[in-house]
């Protein structure tokens, strides 16, 4: 490919549709990306395994990241382009999941060089998965009360513990763990490490949710083993990492909230075949066309800031308290959205099972379901508003001021 710079970005959006045509699975058009979806249990077929592949040779799905680690090394307008040929042609990146949201950026800033190379190509191919192991039955909001311990045992650490609503834990090839390796100190006593999931030591249990889904699980550790060249910056030094881990995750669920990968049919398209049209062809319920173009609004508002937020996030700062905006107003939009949806197919959005209900009404509902738990994953609404309240509002903390 030629290097384009920046400068001639109308002959590089040619090549990339061009690419796009030569190399995209006709049959995969307008079909959901499987990382998106809540279980990934089911082996990937022929065709999307061929698109996994192209994509991944090219770095273009991750395609800001540094071309010496398998990324693209595009520069933001080369990537929105790429990205929006993807869409034009109804394609959908394949290479996604935890690593590419929120483990990949963190190694690329916190890793040694030798880590890098080992871990962020395999992320860029889309050829392991990722899962996190941060919270734990008495360790939610308050994350650094931990108590996952790691004992050192010179070249590698034994951890005993547990962790729970571990994101595809059943699903992963790898871990990155918060462990407590100094038990007189509460955030500086938390260590940041990684390790593989296929060991003795390591038992996934998968938990089901309201909808039926599993996409989380209860993980446990006896004598699992982490070597000491996977501890991911200084010894008892975790906890700053994982706060800007944390940050990444919240800019990533920012995003589909938006409407990444996970929206579905367009409402108004399922406002009229399910609500019916009036004779100029609009949707025959001018409330319900009122309150459809809001939230289209919405949509595309947030997603305008969400590029300009994660554009910014690439400076030398990084992402900022404002993915804490950012993940509350994503999660707001999204279940209005789902409720909106529901709404708009009246009893046949109530469907559980049967064969009254098409699959994608069944899946919609499933859908509403799930979006209940975006309040809650990567950091619950309380939390985030009250980094909000400090850290961007600068107002007190009452809780330490009484």
């Amino acid at each position: 490919m030629a290097d384009f710079g920046g400068t001639d970005l109308e002959a590089f959006r040619k090549e990339v549709r061009e690419w796009v045509e030569a190399n995209f699975p006709a049959s995969l058009k307008g079909k959901p990306n499987p990382m998106a979806r809540e279980e990934r249990g089911a082996p990937p077929t022929p065709e999307q395994e061929a698109w996994r592949k192209a994509v991944g040779e090219k770095g273009w799905g991750t395609p800001t990241w540094p071309k010496e680690y398998g990324g693209g090394g595009l520069s933001g307008a080369q990537a929105r382009i790429v990205q929006g040929e993807f869409a034009r042609a109804g394609a959908y990146n394949p290479i996604g999941g935890m690593g590419v949201m929120m483990f990949g950026p963190t190694l690329l800033e916190y890793g040694t060089e030798a880590q890098k190379q080992e871990h962020i190509p395999p992320i860029c191919r889309g050829e392991l998965q990722w899962c996190q192991g941060f919270s734990e039955p008495g360790a939610g909001s308050d994350l650094a009360a931990l108590q996952t311990k790691a004992e050192d045992k010179g070249d590698h650490f034994i951890i005993n513990g547990s962790k729970i609503w571990t994101s595809g834990g059943q699903y992963a090839d790898w871990m990155f763990c918060l462990v407590r390796t100094d038990n007189t100190k509460k955030h500086e006593g938390i260590s940041f490490v990684m390790f593989p999931m296929d060991q003795p030591g390591v038992e996934v249990r998968p938990i089901v949710l309201i909808n039926g889904m599993a996409p989380f699980a209860e993980t446990f550790f006896t004598d699992a083993r982490a070597e000491k060249k996977d501890l991911l910056g200084p010894l008892n030094g975790g906890w700053t990492i994982a706060k800007r881990l944390l940050q990444h995750e919240r800019s990533g669920i920012s995003g589909m909230g938006g409407g990444g990968g996970m929206m579905g049919p367009s409402l108004a398209d399922l406002a009229k075949k399910y609500v019916g049209v009036d004779e100029k062809g609009r949707i025959d319920d001018q409330d319900l066309r009122n309150r459809i173009i809001r939230n289209m609004m919405d949509t595309k508002v947030f997603q305008q800031t969400a590029f300009r937020v994660m554009a910014e996030s690439k400076g030398n700062s990084g992402p900022s308290a404002a993915t804490s905006i950012m993940k509350n107003a994503g999660t707001w939009l999204a279940q209005d959205r789902h409720e909106l949806t529901l709404e708009i197919m009246g009893h046949q959005g109530l469907g559980w099972e049967g064969e009254t209900f098409q699959k994608d009404e069944l899946e919609i509902v499933r859908a509403w379901l799930y979006g209940k738990a975006f309040t809650i994953f990567g950091g619950s609404q309380e939390v985030q508003s009250n980094i909000v309240s400090k850290r961007i509002l600068g107002l007190p903390d009452l809780t330490q001021s009484k």
